[in-house]
C-alpha cells in the first residue's frame, strides 16, 4: 500500500489579488497527505494543460473581480470556452469541482466562478463534487475549509469510478451518488457564518493533514473568572481544547542585503494594468464643515499634457504608499531601522518545498528595503490564517504562541472572525499585541499581499473641463479599539489628505494656490474604464441618479457633460434628469450644493430631491431621512421613467447601508405601480439590470 503511486488530479486557479492562488496552494500542499498528486497551474498557462484531453478530475479555484467579471488571468480561458461553435458534448469526458470566491457585498456574487461553472456544464462537463461559493464578506474560510475537507473523499470516489469504468470497459453503470451523468443543480456551499461556526467547533480534532496541538503540550494560564475573550486572551472551551491548526507553509523567499548604491524602480513598473501617468494636483477643497462627522475632499488633477482619457462615470486608480510612520515602526520592530535604505535582492530559496515558487511579481528583484515596505506590500492587510500559522514559529512566549495557534485553528474560527477579521487588525497590531513575535523580512514578503492601487469615481467631464480630472473622497478614519492600539487614517485617503494640506490651507487664506500646487509632489494614476456606468447614448432618454454623500461624485460629471451638450446642441431634445441626494446635515455635509442648484436653475437638472438624516424637524409629518424614502415619495414618477419611458437608473455609493435599500425601494415601487406581486417586480428589476438600465457603482 505504501508503494502505491499517488493519484493525479489537475488543479487550476484563476486569481486577481492572490487569494485563489493561496487556496490552490493549500489544496496542493494537503493533497500529498491524502495520497494525491495535484498538477497545479494558473488557468492562464494554457500551454501546460489540455482540458480537451484531460482524463483525470479537475479542481478549479477562481475569484471574481470588478462588478462580477472573471479575474484577468482567466480572460483567455473564458473567451476560449465561450466559443459558440463548440459542440454541447465538447467536455463530456470532463469531471470537475469548482470553488468560487466572491463578496456578497457586490451584486454579482462569485460571478467569475458561476460563469465558468455554467459554461462547463453547457459543454457537457460533469461535477464530481458540489460547487462551493466562498464569501469574503463573512470570511472565505467558512466555506473554503469544509470544501477542502470534503474534496478528498469526492476525489477518491471519482477516481475509483473512473478506474472501474476503464477496467470493466464501461460495464459498470456510471450513474452513482458521487458522480451523476444527468444534469443536476449545483448544491452551493454558501453557508452562513453561524451554522458553519457550529460545524467547525464540533469537528474537534478530526484527523486530517493538519497538525493537532494538544492542550497538555503547553502550559496554559487559567483565565480569571470574569475574563472575556480578546485578541490576546481566550477562555474555555477554546483555551482548553486540542487544536487543529494548518500545516506550516513552506518558506520560499531569501533576502540578500546589498549596498546603498543604486536607484529604486519607477512606480510604473509595479503596475501591470497598462500605462500610468504622473499628474499634478492643481486644486483641493474641503467640501464639508469642520464639525461634520466625515471629512470630504475635492481634488482636481491636471491631465492636459497626458494621453489620459475618460468618460463621465469612469473610475481611475491612484498608486499610493503606506504610511511613513507605520513603515518606520515596522522597520524598528524588525530591527532593521539602520538598513531601510540598503538595497536588497529578493530570490527564491534554494531547495524550497513550495511548488512553482517564484519571486512575487509585485516585489522588484532589487530595491531598497524601505521602497518594498512603502510601495509594494499591503502592510495594513488583514493577516490570513496561513500567515498567523507562520507567525507562531516566530513567537517565543508560550502564552502568545498558544493564542496565535488558537486564532489560526479550526476551533478558533469565530475568534479569528471577531478579533482579527471584523476588527480590521493588521500586522502592526499583531506585533504590538504579541511582542515576542519577531518575524523575518522574508516571511513578510511571502505572506503580505501586493499594495493595491485605490479606485475613485471621476467627478468631472472632459467636455466641460478639458485637461482636468476631478474626484471626491471621504478621509477614512479607523478609530483605536481593543485590537487596534492607535487610530489610523485610510492608506490612500490619509496620504492624499496629508499631501494636499498646503493647498487646503492656501485656498482658505486666498493665497497663490498655483504656486502651492507646484510644490506638491505629483501623484501616479492609471485608468479604470467602466463599460456600462455611462450616460445613455440617446440624449432624449430620461435618467434617475441616486447618490447620497460622496456617491453624488460621478453625477457631477454627468451633469457637467449634459450642460455642455445642451450649450453645444441647442436643437437637440434632452430627456428629464432626476437626482436623489442625501447627507447627515444640510449645513455641514451637503456636497456640491451650489453646483446642484445651478444645474437646477439652468435646466440641466430637472428634479433635485434632497434629505438630511440627522437634522431635527418640527414638522407634523417627519421629512424623509434617506434617499430610499425620497424615492418612495416619488413612486409614480420613478415608475413612469423606468417603465413607460424606458429610462435609466443609476446608483452610486455605499453598498451595505444604501444600495440594497434603494434596490428594495425600487422593487416596492414597481410592485405598487404595476399592481403586481413582489416576485414579478423583482423580475422586472432583474430585466432592467440585464438590459443595463439599472446600473450601480458601489463600494463596501
Amino acid at each position: 500500500m505504501c508503494c502505491e503511486s499517488k493519484r493525479r488530479f489537475l488543479l487550476l486557479y484563476a486569481t486577481q489579488k492572490g487569494q485563489a492562488k493561496a487556496i490552490a496552494e493549500e489544496i496542493w500542499q494537503q493533497a500529498g497527505a491524502h495520497g494525491f498528486e495535484a498538477d497545479m497551474h494558473c488557468i492562464s498557462e494554457m500551454d501546460k494543460y489540455n482540458l480537451e484531453a484531460e482524463k483525470d478530475p479537475v479542481v478549479i479555484v477562481i475569484s471574481t473581480t470588478g462588478t462580477g467579471d472573471p479575474p484577468d488571468t482567466a480572460r483567455k480561458f473564458v473567451k476560449k470556452i465561450q466559443d459558440k461553435t463548440l459542440p454541447p458534448d465538447h467536455f463530456a469526458h470532463l469531471q470537475y469541482g469548482l470553488l468560487g470566491l466572491g463578496d456578497s457585498e457586490y451584486m454579482f456574487f462569485c460571478n467569475g466562478g458561476r460563469i465558468v461553472d455554467r459554461r462547463l456544464q453547457e459543454l457537457g462537463a460533469q461535477h464530481f463534487y458540489d460547487t462551493g461559493l466562498a464569501d469574503d464578506c463573512v470570511g472565505l474560510e467558512l466555506v473554503v475549509d469544509p470544501w477542502i475537507d470534503g474534496l478528498w473523499l469526492a476525489l477518491k470516489e471519482a477516481l475509483q469510478l473512473q478506474k472501474e469504468k476503464e477496467g470493466m470497459n464501461n460495464a459498470v453503470n456510471p450513474v452513482s451518488s458521487s458522480l451523476s451523468t444527468a444534469p443536476h443543480a449545483v448544491h452551493e456551499l454558501k453557508l452562513s457564518s453561524e451554522v458553519q461556526n457550529l460545524k467547525l467547533e464540533d469537528e474537534g480534532a478530526r484527523g486530517s493533514d493538519t497538525l493537532s496541538q494538544k492542550v497538555d503540550d503547553i502550559s496554559i494560564v487559567a483565565p480569571a473568572r470574569d475574563a472575556k475573550p480578546s485578541l490576546v486572551h481566550s477562555v474555555p472551551p477554546i483555551s482548553q481544547s486540542a487544536l487543529n491548526i494548518p500545516a506550516l507553509p513552506p518558506e520560499y523567499i531569501e533576502v540578500e542585503f546589498q549596498d546603498t548604491q543604486g536607484e529604486n524602480p519607477h512606480l510604473s513598473s509595479l503596475i501591470s494594468e497598462g500605462a500610468t501617468f504622473e499628474v499634478q494636483v492643481t486644486k483641493a477643497v474641503q467640501l464639508t464643515r469642520e464639525d461634520a462627522i466625515k471629512t470630504a475632499l475635492f481634488l482636481e488633477l491636471d491631465i492636459a499634457d497626458t494621453a489620459f482619457e475618460y468618460q463621465p462615470g469612469d473610475a481611475f486608480y491612484v498608486i499610493c504608499p503606506n504610511n511613513v510612520s507605520e513603515v518606520e515602526e515596522l522597520l524598528h520592530i524588525l530591527g532593521l531601522s539602520e538598513k531601510g535604505d540598503d538595497f536588497v535582492c529578493i530570490k527564491v530559496k534554494q531547495g524550497t518545498k513550495k511548488k512553482g515558487a517564484s519571486r512575487p511579481q509585485h516585489i522588484p528583484e532589487r530595491s531598497t528595503l524601505r521602497f518594498i515596505l512603502t510601495w509594494c506590500l499591503e502592510i495594513r492587510a488583514i493577516p490570513k490564517k496561513a500567515f498567523l500559522r507562520a507567525l507562531v514559529e516566530c513567537t517565543s512566549d508560550v502564552g502568545e504562541k498558544r493564542r496565535l495557534q488558537e486564532l489560526c485553528s479550526r476551533q478558533g474560527a469565530s475568534d479569528y472572525t471577531h478579533f482579527i477579521r471584523d476588527s480590521n487588525v493588521c500586522l502592526l497590531d499583531l506585533l504590538h499585541a504579541f511582542p515576542s513575535c519577531k518575524p523575518s523580512l522574508s516571511l513578510l514578503i511571502e505572506h503580505l499581499p501586493k499594495l493595491q492601487a485605490r479606485s475613485y469615481s471621476v467627478s468631472s467631464s472632459n467636455l466641460y473641463q478639458p485637461g482636468r480630472l476631478c474626484f471626491v473622497f471621504n478621509v477614512v478614519e479607523l478609530p483605536a479599539g481593543p485590537s487596534r492600539p492607535v487610530s489610523r487614517k485610510g492608506v490612500c485617503t490619509g496620504w492624499l489628505a496629508e499631501l494636499v494640506a498646503p493647498l487646503l490651507h492656501s485656498s482658505k487664506n486666498s493665497l497663490d494656490t498655483k504656486r502651492e500646487s507646484s510644490l506638491i509632489e505629483k501623484i501616479s494614476i492609471f485608468p479604470r474604464p467602466n463599460n456600462t456606468f455611462h450616460l445613455p447614448e440617446d440624449p432624449c432618454v430620461p435618467f434617475i441618479m441616486v447618490g447620497p454623500g460622496t456617491g453624488v461624485s460621478p453625477f457631477i460629471g454627468f451633469l457637467q457633460h449634459r450642460q455642455k451638450l445642451r450649450e453645444q446642441h441647442t436643437d437637440w431634445e434632452f430627456g428629464e434628469t432626476w437626482l436623489f441626494f442625501g447627507c447627515r446635515h444640510q449645513d455641514r455635509d451637503y456636497l456640491f450644493k451650489d453646483e446642484l442648484l445651478c444645474f437646477l436653475e439652468n435646466g440641466t437638472l430637472t428634479h433635485l430631491k434632497v434629505c438630511f438624516s440627522r437634522d431635527s424637524s418640527t414638522a407634523e409629518v417627519a421629512p424623509p431621512k434617506y434617499v430610499q424614502d425620497l424615492l418612495r415619495l416619488c413612486a409614480k414618477e420613478v415608475a413612469r421613467v423606468l417603465l413607460k419611458e424606458r429610462g435609466y437608473f443609476y446608483v452610486c455609493g455605499d453598498k451595505k447601508h444604501m444600495a440594497d435599500d434603494v434596490s428594495d425601494a425600487v422593487v416596492d415601487i414597481l410592485s405598487m405601480e404595476m399592481e403586481a406581486d413582489k416576485l414579478e417586480a423583482m423580475k422586472v428589476l432583474a430585466m432592467l439590470r440585464e438590459s443595463k438600465r439599472y446600473l450601480q457603482d458601489v463600494w463596501s
